[in-house]
């Protein structure tokens, strides 16, 4: 089972969002782009969070389990 979004997913949402929030000076009518900034990052921070956190999950999950080694023998007729 993979993370619901990867390291550079959110890391790329928090670059996009930090741009937007504080890089552009545009004033469209109806649509605040600081806000839509601050919402990426907030979607990126949140998605970095939880791909931590269940790969931490993942991590302490895997056991090595120890099966015997089974071979055959060829006995010459």
């Amino acid at each position: 089972m993979s993370p619901p979004m990867s390291y550079g997913t959110a890391l790329f949402l928090i670059a996009v969002g930090a741009l937007l929030r504080y890089a552009v000076n545009a004033s469209p009518s109806g649509f605040n782009v600081n806000t839509a900034g601050t919402i990426l990052m907030i979607v990126g921070a949140v998605g970095l969070v939880l791909t931590l956190l269940l790969s931490a999950m993942w991590t302490r999950r895997r056991e090595t389990v120890e099966r015997p080694v089974v071979r055959e023998r060829h006995d010459a007729w």
